[in-house]
C-alpha cells in the first residue's frame, strides 16, 4: 500500500528511481537485510534511509 503511495508520489515529482521487488528478488531482500530493515517501502536518497510514507522526509531530502 505504502510502497504504491511512494512510488506515485516520487513520479509526481518528476523522480526517477529505481524499484526492487522483495517479493521476488532475493538481492533485494539481503539489501534490505544488510540495511539492518526488514520492512517496505524503502526509501534511499543520498544514502538516507526513509522507511515507508514519510512525505516530509522525502521533500525534505528531495530539497537539500
Amino acid at each position: 500500500m505504502f510502497c504504491s503511495k511512494v512510488k506515485e508520489y516520487l513520479s509526481r515529482k518528476g523522480v526517477i528511481f529505481t524499484e526492487r521487488d522483495v517479493a521476488g528478488d532475493e538481492a533485494a531482500i539481503d539489501e534490505l537485510k544488510k540495511m539492518g530493515v526488514m520492512t517496505t517501502p524503502v526509501t534511499v536518497i543520498d544514502g538516507e534511509m526513509v522507511i515507508g510514507f514519510d512525505m516530509k522526509k522525502l521533500e525534505q531530502l528531495l530539497n537539500k
